[in-house]
């Protein structure tokens, strides 16, 4: 005798339209956070602009901040050696515009 299964979980309704992020956001209480970590990272980003060269800050993705640490993605090793010399810098810079940052950690993630 086959097991009894239980029906499936009921989905919610599908919408029809489509919805912007923001909308999608004020829904999900989870991706609103993740939005605004992303937007504050971002505005990290724009922040320590000047203190970077153009040709490394091309190279530079804007990662996640966790644990007072934010993270940065650089294309290839040397951009990252550069751009490790430039970390006391930019920390004390977001510092002074008010966040919260003890470190920067960069990473290298090849751009694809």
């Amino acid at each position: 005798m086959p097991a009894f299964q239980q029906p499936p979980a009921a989905r919610p309704p599908r919408r029809n339209q489509p919805v912007t992020l923001e909308q999608a956001a004020h829904e999900a209480p989870m991706l609103a956070h993740l939005l605004r970590q992303a937007q504050q990272s971002q505005a990290m980003l724009a922040l320590v602009q000047a203190l970077v060269p153009p040709g490394l800050f091309r190279s530079l993705r804007a990662g996640a901040v966790e644990n007072q640490q934010w993270c940065l993605f650089v294309a290839n090793a040397p951009a990252a050696a550069k751009l490790r010399q430039l970390t006391p810098a930019l920390t004390a810079h977001l510092r002074t515009k008010g966040y919260a940052i003890q470190g920067i950690r960069v990473l290298v993630s090849p751009v694809r």
